[in-house]
């Protein structure tokens, strides 16, 4: 197909960027929360304040029957 692999080097090179910029920087946890609702209106105005939805780890931790979800959002913070 023409183009493909333009596409495909292209993600290749995007990947390796992502990866080095999370190799040098860390996880930072900002919020935790029960309520999806919640979940939602905070990434929202994340975005709004400007940080990257690349930037931004949404981790979801299934309690199954004994505990209810929940939800944890992270952000990456650049290494120094």
């Amino acid at each position: 197909m023409p183009g493909q692999r333009k596409r495909r080097e292209r993600q290749r090179r995007e990947a390796d960027a992502r990866r080095e910029r999370e190799a040098s920087g860390r996880w930072e946890r900002r919020f935790e929360t029960l309520d999806h609702d919640e979940l939602r209106a905070y990434v929202a105005e994340l975005a709004r304040s400007g940080v990257h939805s690349e930037d931004i780890r949404i981790d979801m931790l299934c309690g199954r029957l004994v505990q209810p979800t929940w939800y944890v959002v992270s952000v990456l913070v650049p290494g120094p």
